[in-house]
């Protein structure tokens, strides 16, 4: 039998929750990213209360992107744009990434993941960043009946960075869809990219974690650019690192 070290490392991915009696569910660019870079993707649902038995089992851990995360979470306030929440899955994730966090499981955050991972930490967020930061900058299209549009633009990253070394670059387009952003930062994590139009933060790493990365974006969308997915690859890389030690 094949060593536990020598296999592909899996990698656990959040799925949306069950709103309005739909089925647990997840966009495909997530699990092609996943299995592009070398990993098993394993799909997580909310619900699970056996959060260690669960992450005993996993190499590294994606939280995905979805709904807004419920203000009450962060000490934050109600704001007319809030959407899509879900509390079941607010406190799984928000577990799920504490528990990630202190395991030193490899962790990459993206978009609501991200957000997750700052909150989780006790961080807060901007409920709806054209009240802050103006419309200079689309972060986000309105969608249209039936589908949601991204939209694209720049983001810079600092060249010290964990980041820039994952993606070899210090500027990309990303594929971007979100509302919110980043607010305080907590303690032992550090911002590493902003928008380039705005200075929206995009992305934040953990200073004391060997692998831990939230950006803002959506790399799963752009994966046909090398700079995206060589955060996949990055993830996966430091999941097989962390299966040899173990």
């Amino acid at each position: 039998m094949m060593s536990r070290k020598y296999r592909k490392p899996l990698i656990g991915i959040t799925t949306y929750g069950r709103l309005a009696a739909l089925p647990f569910s997840l966009p495909s660019e997530y699990i092609d990213a996943v299995r592009k870079a070398g990993g098993i993707p394993i799909l997580l649902p909310p619900g699970e209360i056996e959060l260690g038995i669960l992450l005993d089992s996993l190499d590294g851990l994606i939280i995905s992107g979805g709904g807004d995360i419920h203000p009450a979470c962060y000490n934050g306030f109600a704001h007319p744009t809030i959407y899509s929440v879900d509390r079941e899955r607010d406190a799984f994730e928000l577990q799920l990434g504490k528990l990630a966090l202190e395991r030193h499981l490899p962790i990459l955050g993206i978009c609501r993941g991200l957000q997750i991972l700052i909150v989780a930490s006790g961080g807060t967020l901007i409920p709806h960043i054209p009240d802050v930061y103006g419309t200079s900058a689309l972060h986000r299209l309105e969608p249209e009946p039936g589908r949601r549009l991204h939209t694209e633009h720049l983001v810079t990253i600092d060249g010290e960075s964990l980041l820039a070394e994952c993606l070899q670059n210090f500027r990309i387009s990303v594929v971007s869809w979100h509302h919110q952003a980043v607010d305080k930062v907590p303690p032992g994590w550090r911002v590493v990219a902003h928008a380039w139009d705005d200075g929206v933060i995009e992305a934040v790493e953990h200073e004391h974690h060997p692998w831990a990365i939230g950006v803002q974006w959506h790399p799963e969308l752009s994966i046909l650019d090398p700079s995206n997915q060589k955060l996949f690859l990055a993830l996966v890389q430091a999941a097989h690192i962390r299966q040899e030690c173990h």
